[in-house]
């Protein structure tokens, strides 16, 4: 084997002569010396992928479970059947280990549970995933959005009309069957939905009779009212909710979605607490576990299904 020869020129440092030990067509990789850290071998996805911010990949209070558990929502598809006892069937986590993932999740903003009645008298729990709570979308460009890319007619390929050879109509066509412009440019793109009418939009509606800055487009109406919906549901009264959104405003406002929207996530006040009622049944209650089970209870817990199929586990084990 051969070692490493100085040149005569000090300057120029050492060369090492080729032999078996330094071959020429070595593969190079760019890792650490030390070996320590990780070596990414990543490979694009061009199908069946979900993107993920880092907000949450490594978010600094959510635990493994929770931030797992959020990745798996986001990719299922709308409109899935999700819940304590599904995710419990289907993972290895525990009934108690999940309910405690998802109450991370809401309390961070990354899922939003609201009850709602059916008209059949049943009560249901509405989910919302949030993949970046607190932000929102850019608004459309008018128009083209770069007009100077725009393709350019062929002065040599495009017919220019000639005025004494313009068509004449056919006196036996009726005006009416002669096509709009309208007609040929193709079907009109449908409507946008109108805004639900409940209090949170009313109130985000309303905030331009305060403050004429506060003029919301509907894409932000819709981002902004469940979180008002929380606040709603934690007890605070309307006017209260408009005077912590509209207070002590900066001269200069650019982003008024983006403010309600961080106002609306910061300053959520805590749950009021649960008092028994002296008088009279107690309140209805939605099972922890299930999240389906209305039953009568004076503070939250297990449905009767959910308390017999927690028992008969913990003989078994």
């Amino acid at each position: 084997m051969l070692g490493p020869r100085r040149d005569g020129n000090p300057g120029e440092g050492l060369a090492i002569e080729e032999d078996e030990t330094f071959p020429m067509d070595a593969q190079n990789f760019s890792a650490p010396t030390s070996g320590a850290g990780v070596i990414h071998a990543n490979v694009t996805h061009t199908t069946n992928f979900t993107v993920v911010g880092n907000h949450l990949a490594q978010h600094e209070h959510l635990s493994l479970t929770a931030m797992g558990l959020a990745l798996h929502i986001q990719s299922l598809p709308a409109g899935s059947r999700i819940g304590v006892k599904h995710f419990a069937a289907r993972f290895p986590e525990g009934e108690i280990r999940v309910a405690a993932a998802l109450r991370e999740l809401e309390a961070h903003g990354y899922l939003a549970r609201t009850r709602e009645r059916l008209p059949s008298g049943r009560i249901v729990t509405r989910t919302v995933s949030y993949n970046n709570p607190g932000a929102t979308e850019p608004p459309e460009p008018d128009g083209d959005p770069d007009p100077d890319k725009a393709p350019v007619p062929d002065p040599d390929k495009a017919p220019v009309p000639d005025p004494d050879k313009a068509p004449v109509p056919d006196p036996g066509q009726a005006p009416d069957a002669v096509p709009s412009p309208r007609q040929e440019s193709g079907p009109v793109r449908g409507e946008t939905p109108a805004l639900p009418q409940n209090p949170a939009v009313e109130l985000l509606l309303g905030l331009r009779r305060h403050d004429a800055r506060f003029l919301l487009s509907e894409r932000d109406i819709r981002h902004l009212a469940p979180a008002v919906d929380a606040w709603f549901a934690r007890g605070a009264a309307p006017d209260a909710v408009r005077r912590t959104l509209l207070a002590a405003l900066p001269e200069t406002l650019r982003h008024p979605a983006g403010i309600l929207s961080h106002r609306l996530k910061n300053l959520l006040p805590p749950p009021l607490p649960v008092t028994p009622l002296v008088q009279g049944p107690p309140p209805i209650q939605i099972c922890v576990t299930c999240e389906e089970v209305a039953f009568r209870a004076w503070e939250p817990g297990r449905c009767p299904d959910c308390d017999a199929d927690a028992d008969a586990a913990a003989v078994a084990a």
